[in-house]
């Protein structure tokens, strides 16, 4: 049975500075933590990555799987899980949205996954708690440590 997860934090950056933070994949063994490699596999026409590998290590959730992405909106971009050794599904979605004028972002980041391995629901809960908590941090701290990120 899969499990729905979601959390926010507030990141103080405009939104597109933390989508931009999303969007680069290849980075996100540098701040994500459970993330221990990522490749973009193809492109949508906009250029932004539309399938993408990735190598995770979450503690009892461990996989070299594939998400597919979707950019619905601006400030929105959600996947769905395309091919994955232990995983049966891992869908998900971050949803920005602008606070104090765009001065200041909040980030919803909603996780539901579910592994093809018998697992204890509370042992999936943790770990999806554990994945979400641990990007948005990840995310927070490396968006707001860029260059000119920050409050002015």
């Amino acid at each position: 049975m899969a499990e729905h997860t979601s959390s926010s934090i507030t990141i103080e950056a405009a939104p597109a500075d933390v989508m931009a933070v999303i969007a680069d994949f290849a980075r996100y063994p540098e701040w994500t933590g459970e993330v221990k490699e990522a490749e973009v596999l193809a492109k949508d026409d906009a250029g932004r990555a539309s399938l993408v590998r990735l190598l995770l290590d979450a503690g009892a959730i461990k996989d070299d799987h594939t998400l597919a992405y979707t950019w619905p909106a601006e400030n929105t971009v959600s996947w769905t899980l395309d091919k994955s050794q232990m995983l049966r599904q891992l869908d998900g979605s971050y949803q920005l949205a602008p606070v104090a004028g765009g001065a200041r972002t909040e980030v919803t980041y909603s996780l539901t996954v579910d592994v093809k391995i018998p697992m204890l629901g509370m042992i999936k809960r943790k770990a999806e708690k554990v994945i979400i908590d641990r990007a948005l941090a990840g995310l927070k701290k490396r968006v707001e440590s860029r260059p000119g990120a920050g409050p002015s």
